[in-house]
């Protein structure tokens, strides 16, 4: 029984001398060809929407100015009462101001 198994593994194994690689150049670019419509895909659905969020955000952030009502990640609002280069205050109650990262201020509110 096991000497049967063992010939059929062999006749399953790789032909003697190793057989050469059809088709040559066409074949490897052909086999590429979904590798780049699949980047392609991605590049339009996920990357570069997410790159045009995070340059519509610069905007805004660099628009950003004292007296503007605010909204952060955290969902805090309040209005802007003081602005320096990466941190922004913010007067949430009245006499009470918070300093935040100027990257966590998502929208302005109007």
């Amino acid at each position: 029984m096991m000497m049967n198994m063992l010939g059929i593994a062999y006749a399953m194994g790789a032909p003697a001398g190793g057989a050469a690689p059809q088709g040559g150049a066409g074949a490897a670019l052909m086999n590429f060809v979904p590798l780049i419509l699949m980047f392609g895909i991605f590049y339009f659905l996920l990357i570069r929407p997410q790159q045009k969020k995070a340059k519509e955000h610069r905007e805004m952030l660099d628009k950003l100015k004292v007296g503007d009502s605010v909204k952060t990640a955290a969902g805090i609002h309040g209005k802007v009462t003081g602005l320096e280069d990466q941190v922004v205050t913010l007067e949430i109650a009245t006499g009470v101001k918070i300093k935040i990262d100027k990257p966590f201020v998502t929208t302005v509110v109007k």
